[in-house]
């Protein structure tokens, strides 16, 4: 199982950066939410999901995540360079926590799902968790968390129930002003 830090400290291809993490107890939302700007990075990072070549770090974009308390789940919204929502990238996780530093981290449990603009959906990594339990990595109890938790995650997005789809560009609107970090002008007018 590997420890994923928020503030990608370790990530070669990023030469230059912005990063802040908020507390939130708020009735929409509780836990952590970090900012990660990327200023300036060695080359972009592409995917392809189904076909379709993405592009998901590059000058300019944002990443966001929420770090809700009590949730084996961790919520990554990637935003361009314009404002625009990429994807939103959901880790399953084991456990959530923080640094003496005040910097949020989840131990991995492989399972991830992707949410696109246009609502596709996808399971990712299923291998990965299977692969792991056979290696020993993960428990049978935490292979059955990591499923549990993916299932659940998925209804709630099949129900129209997540609210990290809205709640990521509230937080956007609302939060980089108070870093003092720019809004797209699109967004300003809203």
């Amino acid at each position: 199982m590997k420890r994923k830090f928020s503030d990608r400290a370790n990530w070669r291809r990023i030469l230059k950066k912005s990063y802040a993490c908020f507390t939130l107890d708020e009735p929409s939302f509780r836990g952590f939410v970090t900012f990660y700007k990327i200023h300036e990075l060695r080359d972009p990072l592409w995917k392809e999901y189904n076909g379709r070549r993405m592009c998901l770090a590059d000058k300019g974009y944002l990443w966001m995540q929420h770090f809700p308390r009590g949730e084996h789940y961790v919520v990554t919204t990637m935003f361009d360079d314009k404002g625009q929502v990429v994807q939103w990238y959901i880790d399953v996780c084991k456990t959530q926590g923080m640094t003496e530093q005040q910097v949020p981290w989840f131990d991995d449990l492989y399972l991830d799902i992707v949410v696109l603009p246009t609502g596709e959906t996808l399971l990712l990594d299923e291998d990965e968790l299977e692969e792991a339990l056979d290696d020993g990595l993960i428990t049978e109890r935490d292979s059955a968390l990591a499923q549990r938790t993916a299932d659940k995650v998925l209804a709630m997005i099949r129900h129209k129930r997540f609210p990290y789809f809205e709640l990521s560009r509230e937080h956007r609107r609302t939060m980089l002003p108070r870093l003092g970090w720019e809004l797209g002008k699109d967004e300003r007018k809203r």
